[in-house]
C-alpha cells in the first residue's frame, strides 16, 4: 500500500483553511451587523462611598440623555461608535465609546471616582508663622467664634423662616392679654391670605429642587423644551397636584416618566411639536 505525506495533508489543509476563512466572515458579519444595530445598554454606576442617584448619562452622538436611579442603574439607547458621559457634581466625570463588545453586553457596571478639588499649595506667613502647626498654635491668640450656637442661643440650629412664614407668626400670635390681632387677621382674611402664600412658597421651593437636578441638556434633548421655556415649563408642572405629590415622595424614576409625559403635553399645548 503506497502512503506519501503529501496524501495526508494536503485534504486537511484544504479544510482547515476553509473552516478559518468561514470563521473570519462570519466574525466580519457579526461585527459589520453591530455596527449598524442600536440596543437598550442597561448598567449600573458605582462608586466607593459617593451617592450614585441622579448622576447624568449623556450620549453625545444622539444627543439623548437619561440619569440613575436610587440604586445607581440607568438604560439608555447606544450605537456602536457612540461616546457616553457619566458625570454628577460629586464624582469625576467619565467618557465611554461604546464599542462592539460592550454593545452586546446585557449588564454592564461603570466605575466612577470621587471628585476632589485639589488646591495649588500656597504658602502665607503672617505674623511671622514658622509653618509648623503645633508649634504656631501655642503662639496664636484665637478669638472664640461669636454666634448664635456659640452662645447657646435657643433655635440656634434651626434654619431662618422665610418672609410669609414670619408674617403668618406675627398675624397668628398674640400678646398679654386678649389676644386682638389673630382675630382681627382671621376677620379680614389676611391670615388665609398667608397660609396661601407659604404653601405657594413651598411649591416654588419643590419646582426649583427639581429644576436644579436636571442639566439643561436633559431639557433641550430629552424632554425637548426650549432653554428660553423651561421657567415656564416647570411653572406648567408647578401648578399640577399630582407632580407636587411625587417631588414629596422623591421617587426620582416616577418623576422622571412624569417630567416626560408632561413635556410632551405642554409641547402639544404650545405647539412645539
Amino acid at each position: 500500500m503506497n502512503f506519501s505525506l503529501s496524501t495526508f495533508w494536503l485534504p486537511r489543509a484544504k479544510t482547515l483553511r476553509t473552516s478559518w476563512i468561514s470563521a473570519s466572515l462570519f466574525l466580519l458579519f457579526c461585527l459589520g451587523n453591530a455596527y449598524g444595530q442600536q440596543k437598550s445598554l442597561k448598567g449600573k454606576v458605582a462608586a466607593a462611598g459617593e451617592d450614585v442617584t441622579g448622576v447624568t448619562i449623556q450620549n453625545l452622538t444622539t444627543q439623548k440623555a437619561t440619569i440613575t436611579d436610587f440604586d445607581g442603574n440607568f438604560s439608555i439607547a447606544v450605537s456602536v461608535n457612540d461616546t457616553l458621559v457619566f458625570s454628577a457634581v460629586q464624582l469625576q466625570r467619565k467618557i465611554i465609546p461604546v464599542n462592539a463588545v460592550l454593545l452586546n453586553s446585557s449588564f454592564v457596571t461603570i466605575t466612577m471616582e470621587p471628585f476632589v478639588n485639589e488646591l495649588k499649595e500656597v504658602v502665607v506667613q503672617p505674623y511671622g508663622l514658622s509653618g509648623d502647626i503645633a508649634a504656631d498654635l501655642n503662639r496664636i491668640q484665637v478669638q472664640k467664634e461669636v454666634s448664635a450656637t456659640s452662645l447657646g442661643l435657643p433655635n440656634a440650629g434651626k434654619p431662618l423662616p422665610s418672609q410669609s412664614k414670619r408674617l403668618l407668626y406675627e398675624a397668628t400670635s398674640g400678646g398679654a392679654g386678649i389676644p386682638l390681632n389673630p382675630i382681627l387677621n382671621w376677620i379680614s382674611g389676611r391670615t388665609k391670605r398667608l397660609k396661601e402664600r407659604v404653601a405657594i412658597d413651598e411649591q416654588y421651593r419643590r419646582t426649583q429642587r427639581v429644576q436644579q437636578l436636571y442639566v439643561d441638556s436633559i431639557f433641550e434633548h430629552q424632554f425637548k423644551i426650549p432653554k428660553a421655556r423651561v421657567n415656564d415649563f416647570m411653572y406648567f408642572c408647578e401648578v399640577d397636584p399630582l407632580f407636587q405629590q411625587i417631588v414629596a415622595n422623591k421617587d426620582q424614576l416616577k418623576l422622571w416618566a412624569y417630567m416626560q409625559r408632561k413635556s410632551k403635553l405642554y409641547r402639544e399645548n404650545n405647539g412645539l411639536e
